[in-house]
């Protein structure tokens, strides 16, 4: 496929960041979606919790991708917090599909953020998309979060769910993980028998690009590697790469109250694959969790 006109939001995020550059080194151009006043024709304003899009600045785009939300890691599950990160989704993802469905010519394809936390706690249980949804703040938080795309989809949009898993990477959470490991203060958290379901940033670059530039799926597709890791496989994985010990352990009651509810993230056992990203046709660079690793240290983003 040609050049394409491409509207993104979160574009200042871990992830927009590395796509932006991505997409702009191959002649695509990018509108990204700011909270302040535009500074240049391709800057088009927002105000997700007060529901306002500019849609007249997305006219005429062919794809948008929809990263925005106050970050889950970031702080303490206080009501007061929970209520921000669901109002930043919600609410910003209601307002984005509202205004495509506004257009004359909608968009091609919505490639919209969720994440795994839909699927709850699965232990050594593999799923894939057609799992139903888990319990919890995470699980509710994702259902809303993706229903809240349905005037795109009414309106014809190919409307993609992108569910995210661990994304591998110098930034973001994973960053801190690599910064307690290159001081030797890494280690298994509780026993280590979770799973985690990662996805090398590059792979998540990749995958998005993919269901933007093909005719690909609609409705739910994991953005995770094909083959979970336990969390002990992780820590192994990081000690190698990094060249530290990781003998120290984090307890769960530690964990709970050094973070609070956060920690039921950290602790559950996430084993999720991509089916339908990879019956669709899409490759991994980076299946397995040491090769994610690695590949973190030396992306360019």
């Amino acid at each position: 496929m040609g050049a394409m006109r491409i509207a993104i939001t979160g574009s200042t995020g871990l992830i927009g960041t590395a796509l932006v550059h991505s997409l702009r080194a191959d002649g695509h151009e990018v509108y990204r979606l700011v909270r302040r006043t535009p500074r240049g024709p391709r800057e088009v304003f927002w105000d997700p919790e007060r529901q306002r899009v500019d849609a007249a600045g997305i006219a005429g785009c062919e794809g948008v991708v929809h990263l925005a939300g106050a970050g889950v890691g970031d702080h303490r599950w206080t009501d007061a917090y929970k209520k921000r990160i669901r109002d930043s989704r919600v609410l910003g993802t209601a307002a984005l599909a509202e205004a495509l469905a506004s257009l004359d010519t909608p968009p091609r394809v919505l490639v919209s953020g969720s994440g795994i936390g839909l699927y709850g706690d699965t232990g050594g249980r593999e799923v894939d998309e057609g799992a139903p949804p888990g319990d919890g703040f995470l699980g509710d938080l994702c259902q809303e979060w993706e229903e809240a795309t349905a005037p795109a989809a009414e309106a014809g949009v190919r409307t993609v769910l992108a569910r995210t898993g661990l994304v591998v990477a110098r930034g973001g959470d994973w960053g801190k993980l690599l910064r307690l490991f290159r001081l030797g203060l890494g280690g298994r958290i509780g026993d280590g028998r979770q799973y985690w379901s990662f996805i090398a940033l590059g792979d998540h670059v990749a995958a998005l690009r993919h269901l933007l530039e093909t005719d690909g799926p609609s409705g739910p597709v994991n953005l995770t590697a094909p083959h979970p890791a336990t969390n002990r496989e992780v820590t192994a994985a990081m000690g190698r790469v990094l060249h530290r010990p990781t003998l120290l352990t984090v307890p769960a009651p530690a964990l709970r109250l050094a973070v609070g509810e956060v920690a039921t993230d950290l602790l559950r056992s996430q084993r999720v694959v991509p089916r339908r990203l990879l019956d669709s046709g899409f490759s991994f660079a980076h299946p397995h969790i040491e090769s994610a690793v690695r590949a973190a240290l030396t992306d360019p983003w």
